[in-house]
């Protein structure tokens, strides 16, 4: 009876344990997914969206690292498995490398509607009749024929030397000069303080749009879509991310902005971390929908961690 007694006991030990075991595996994920990898083509407003994931996940207890890489490198990083989240897929301006890279990485939402994406110049050359992609060439001289693209190897780049290529709107003469972000923010601000003549590569949300007085071309619809280059911003993952990390990827597949938030923390003189964390300390009801389902690294709900970790409790 004695030994019946002692069997029933190590089995009911040993359920227990495997329960327990279970509920383990089940609330926590694995180590592989401790750390999250980003890739930032250094561009502000993916800055702002690469902040706000790192700063929710650090509140979670996970790791992130943020890489700068231009485009290109970010999607061959991503179809290596160098790195995990992009979350700065604008289309269709990177239709082209959603076609080479579909079968090695994941969509996983839009994550802001509304955007525009396409050729600007500032307000004063808009009024002297620069307001369409046609006028240009009847300004070859005062633009020094150049256009000033972002990253070397950018599909916007690309798109702009096509058109110059075809000898569309008799701009066959003209240059890119492509570039970082950055840099051709500070060409764009050199030549403004000259009141001369400029042509760039502009989108919203950005600070650009309040730096400066600027407008955007009509016209460039073949190359850039309607309504100014009107875009959508998707997150992608390498492929089978979400599977392989479904907290994480369930973090990810609920972070949606808006324009008024990231033009509001890309305007911010902090960091992206610093910025998001105090605009999401000053609208702490995103949290609701951003955390629901979503638990802390080790399995705990995330929502009230997230919010003592941002001294919001």
């Amino acid at each position: 009876m004695k030994a019946l007694s002692f069997s029933a006991g190590l089995k009911t030990l040993s359920l227990a344990s495997l329960l327990i075991g279970s509920s383990v595996a089940l609330s926590a994920e694995s180590e592989q997914c401790k750390k999250i990898t980003f890739s930032d083509p250094g561009w502000t407003d993916i800055g702002a969206t690469n902040g706000v994931a790192t700063t929710l996940l650090k509140a979670m207890g996970y790791e992130t690292q943020v890489y700068l890489l231009g485009v290109p490198v970010g999607f061959e990083s991503l179809k290596n498995g160098e790195i995990d989240v992009f979350m700065g897929n604008w289309m269709p301006a990177q239709s082209a490398f959603i076609d080479k890279y579909k079968d090695n990485i994941d969509v996983i939402r839009t994550n802001l509607e509304g955007v525009k994406f396409t050729l600007a110049v500032p307000k004063y050359v808009f009024d002297a009749g620069v307001k369409d992609f046609s006028d240009l060439a009847k300004f070859s001289t005062d633009f020094r024929q150049r256009i000033y693209g972002i990253d070397a190897g950018a599909p916007a780049n690309q798109k702009l030397q096509n058109m110059i290529d075809t000898n569309d709107f008799g701009l066959k003469d003209w240059k890119v000069v492509e570039s970082g972000e950055q840099a051709m923010l500070s060409q764009v601000a050199r030549t403004v303080k000259r009141d001369n003549f400029i042509v760039f590569l502009a989108w919203e949300p950005h600070p650009m749009n309040v730096n400066f007085d600027l407008k955007y071309l009509t016209g460039g619809d073949k190359y850039f879509g309607p309504n100014y280059g009107g875009a959508t911003i998707r997150t992608l993952t390498r492929q089978g991310y979400a599977k392989e990390c479904p907290n994480v990827g369930k973090l990810l597949s609920n972070l949606e902005f808006g324009l008024k938030m990231e033009n509001e923390i890309i305007a911010s003189s902090k960091k992206p971390e610093q910025a998001a964390a105090s605009w999401i300390k000053a609208h702490p009801e995103v949290l609701d929908k951003w955390l629901q389902g979503v638990k802390t690294y080790d399995g705990e709900p995330a929502l009230p961690s997230v919010k003592k970790q941002l001294s919001l409790m």
